[in-house]
């Protein structure tokens, strides 16, 4: 097996964890990215950032993650990619139809969830329809996460005793 392509022992699994505080998540799709030699690099490092990113549409009907953060590689000459650059993303028709409709019609966005690495080695981005959650909502999600929270802490106090 050759390096790139065996089973990797540190798998890259990057989550974009205020995507579901911010927003309330409807329809999820897994997008191939567009990238050059020195992005995937840095990549398999685990150098990337999708905190702040969105997708949107160009004129042609593509869509592209915009704001996507990979740091340069180490290791690049002159030839090293941009970090914040825009990348675009691979679905087929029916999906990129689908989305286009979503995000025209109801005011939805498009919003990276979780950026890794596959069993085949290439990079995917899982991305969700979302409509942004009012600042009630928001509230409401804190005060379930710390029911919660309380919720477990006494069940564990109870097995203990």
């Amino acid at each position: 097996m050759c390096y790139f392509c065996g089973p990797m022992k540190n798998r890259i699994d990057i989550q974009n964890k205020k995507a579901r505080f911010n927003y309330e998540l409807l329809d999820g799709f897994t997008a191939g990215i567009v990238l050059s030699g020195t992005e995937i690099k840095s990549l398999r490092q685990g150098k990337a950032s999708i905190a702040e990113s969105f997708c949107e549409f160009n004129d042609s009907s593509e869509l592209f993650v915009v704001n996507m953060t990979i740091e340069e590689y180490a290791h690049g000459s002159h030839y090293n990619h941009l970090p914040k650059a825009s990348r675009k993303l691979l679905l087929n028709k029916r999906e990129l139809k689908k989305i286009r409709q979503a995000v025209k019609i109801s005011g939805n966005t498009v919003v990276p969830t979780r950026l890794f690495i596959n069993d085949r080695g290439l990079a995917k981005l899982n991305i969700s329809l979302a409509k942004g959650k009012k600042l009630y909502d928001k509230r409401e999600t804190i005060k379930d996460r710390d029911n919660k929270k309380q919720l477990d802490r006494v069940k564990k106090a109870s097995i203990r005793h």
